[in-house]
């Protein structure tokens, strides 16, 4: 929906601890095949529009892609979404997908259905699957009777609303819900079921971990995602009695000239990682504009590198890397610089290559003026 009669928001409910889960921590927040949970989620919604992330006080300074919205939750579920519908309401949405966080593994037809039936007229819609199994009452360990299970359905997220009948709802529903669908159906408004599905699992208890890395292996399936950045720098020389080069302190006659340290190898390193990503340069995420990055170590920008790599689903195969200077000599240096980025990028050093070369005499690195570098990277997804 991208014409002004649908404009559709997401709100990703994320506000809860959720620690029944385990792992010592929001479940939100617990790493999945490679990633958080959440970053699953947020991806799956993506493509479908403007998202609105409703946060525990806690952690409103997480990462998230920029593009998302942030509004700190409440004390319970229903002032969550109260709050999530108020930012989505302001940033003009005439309806709103509400959607768990912790269901990272819903897919875009399961998502698409409930849109489209926002789009033929529907108040609200949401994915729901047929009952299957008997159902019993029980009391502690004893099976104490039947129940019927013609017309149930098992509900599922997200759950689609146009926003005015639901932000009307929530404001005169008294107490808690299980659902926004429950809100709405209070509110005198009729609820589409759409088509949900078995993989659409919420993540509750530990064991739900391994279910949910298994649906996203399944459909990642045996295709491996290889990709390739190149990265290239520059620093001239000034006064000063060492140059940094790879993470490792060399005595010399003159320094490196730079915002940060000058380590022109590992920007090369860290601008081939970005570029392997397609996330720009250095510059893009630590601009030389920003006096705080004045004289900073160049191992803050590869370590970030490489945790976002991770963070995208992707690791680190291996970092060839070329100095190309007349000096200071780089050989004698070399596998102390293998052993310093192995040691940031969590890579064993064999699987990093550090080499040099001159320019025979030639250009500003030949005259002694600086020295270049350069450094591809190949990332596999994980």
């Amino acid at each position: 929906m991208t014409d002004e009669r649908h404009k559709v928001i997401t709100i990703l409910v994320a506000a809860g601890r959720g620690l029944r889960a385990g792992g010592g921590m929001p479940k939100q927040w617990r790493p999945l095949a490679g990633r958080r949970v959440a970053d699953w989620t947020l991806d799956a919604f993506a493509p479908f529009g403007p998202i609105v992330a409703v946060l525990h006080p806690d952690d409103m300074a997480v990462d998230l892609p920029g593009d998302v919205h942030r509004v700190t939750g409440g004390a319970t579920r229903g002032e969550s979404v109260k709050s999530g519908l108020t930012r989505a309401w302001a940033l003009g949405a005439t309806h709103v997908l509400i959607h768990d966080i912790a269901r990272p593994c819903v897919s875009p037809s399961v998502i698409q259905s409930v849109i489209d039936a926002l789009r033929t007229g529907a108040e609200a819609a949401a994915p729901g699957l047929p009952v299957t199994d008997a159902l019993w009452t029980v009391d502690g360990d004893r099976v104490t009777g039947t129940r019927d299970r013609t017309g149930l359905a098992r509900a599922q997220t997200p759950q689609g609303f146009a926003i005015g009948p639901i932000a009307a709802s929530h404001d005169g529903f008294p107490g808690e819900a299980a659902d926004d669908v429950e809100v709405v159906r209070a509110g005198g408004f009729e609820v589409v079921l759409t088509p949900g599905d078995e993989d659409n699992l919420k993540i509750t208890h530990p064991g739900d971990f391994a279910r949910a890395e298994a649906i996203l292996a399944r459909r990642k399936g045996p295709q491996m995602d290889i990709r390739m950045g190149n990265g290239y720098d520059v620093h001239a020389f000034e006064d000063g009695d060492h140059v940094v080069l790879c993470g490792v302190k060399i005595p010399h006659d003159r320094k490196l000239k730079g915002h940060s340290d000058a380590d022109v190898g590992m920007h090369a390193i860290t601008d081939a990682i970005y570029g392997a990503l397609a996330e720009g340069d250095i510059g893009r995420h630590f601009p030389p504009s920003d006096p705080q990055w004045k004289g900073a170590e160049s191992r803050i920008f590869l370590a970030h590198a490489v945790d976002l790599a991770a963070k995208r689903g992707f690791k680190i195969s291996n970092v060839d890397c070329t100095l190309i200077c007349e000096e200071p000599k780089i050989g004698p240096h070399a596998q102390a610089m293998q052993d310093a980025l192995a040691q940031i990028m969590d890579l064993p050093a064999d699987r990093i290559s550090v080499k040099a070369t001159t320019s025979e005499k030639l250009g500003f690195t030949g005259r002694s003026e600086g020295i270049a570098a350069v450094a591809t990277c190949v990332v596999v997804s994980q």
